[in-house]
């Protein structure tokens, strides 16, 4: 019989991990939060594991790093369904969902080339529509909908 390597990402001692991203939605989700420009946490990046809900999911993890609500709202926009677990001194000391909220101000771009907030100094608004875990955004100006694939964040 032959010997199965087994291979395991060590815990953190403080710091953050979000879970249920849905696997193609990883990149999306280092590129909002800025994780390529954390230069001094260690981090964990996982995809393509099986999930019940999700069918393919992403896990991040990061030392030392504690989410501010504004980022947790991005989190929600390409993640509806993670969670972020908190970790102090190697144990989970809170749980928490993303939640999508019912309005979106400053955070994302209208897709509409014609919409007053790309071309004037205005802070965008959009009321959020959730589509069976996609979110779309409909603009308060244009009324146009930016959909998940051609959603920008700011």
């Amino acid at each position: 019989m032959k010997e199965q390597k087994v291979l395991s990402v060590s815990a953190i001692q403080n710091g953050t991990v979000i879970d249920h991203i849905p696997a193609e939605n990883l990149f999306k989700v280092i590129s909002i939060l800025n994780l390529e420009n954390l230069s001094e946490n260690k981090m964990t990046f996982g995809t393509n594991f099986i999930s019940k809900r999700l069918g393919l999911k992403a896990i991040i993890k990061i030392s030392d790093k504690f989410f501010e609500d504004i980022e947790i709202d991005k989190i929600a926009l390409v993640a509806p369904h993670a969670k972020l677990n908190i970790i102090r001194d190697y144990t989970v000391v809170e749980k928490r969902k993303v939640s999508v909220p019912e309005r979106i101000v400053a955070i994302a771009k209208c897709m509409n080339p014609k919409c007053v907030t790309n071309h004037q100094q205005v802070t965008t608004k959009f009321t959020v529509i959730d589509n069976n875990s996609k979110v779309d955004l409909k603009c308060n100006y244009c009324e146009k909908i930016t959909d998940q694939e051609h959603l920008e964040i700011i």
